[in-house]
């Protein structure tokens, strides 16, 4: 029988800067502050990605149930959009713990924005 084995290695980009102030300590101070810089700047791309995504996921939870209400009901109408955003809110609550009336507080906000998004979208 034979196998297989997968190796691999993995090794981060590596930029060199070299900065020279004339003085050693401001050499490191610089050094220190552009380092300091970068990871804020990727720590602070890495956490716009998370949000992005998790706003797409309510959306794309919103567009699934509004599609779905539209297919069993057989119209199209701004019922569809209080439909949807209503279970959207209930299932986002459920999803952060919450219980109870707070379920029924987002399922009704929920339906609410969506019902007038959908009236503001046959307006415009």
């Amino acid at each position: 029988m034979s196998r297989s084995i997968l190796s691999g290695s993995y090794t981060s980009p590596k930029v060199d800067l070299i900065v020279d102030m004339g003085n050693p300590f401001l050499n490191l101070t610089v050094d220190g502050f552009l380092k300091i810089g970068t990871v804020a700047a990727a720590r602070v791309a890495a956490e716009e990605a998370y949000y992005v995504v998790k706003r797409g996921a309510v959306a794309a939870v919103y567009v699934g149930m509004e599609y779905g209400a539209e297919r069993v009901r057989g119209t199209r109408d701004w019922k569809n959009a209080m439909l949807g955003g209503a279970l959207t809110g209930a299932i986002m609550s459920v999803a952060s713990n919450n219980k109870g009336d707070k379920i029924v507080t987002d399922a009704i906000a929920g339906g609410a924005v969506a019902t007038a998004a959908e009236f503001l979208n046959y307006l415009t």
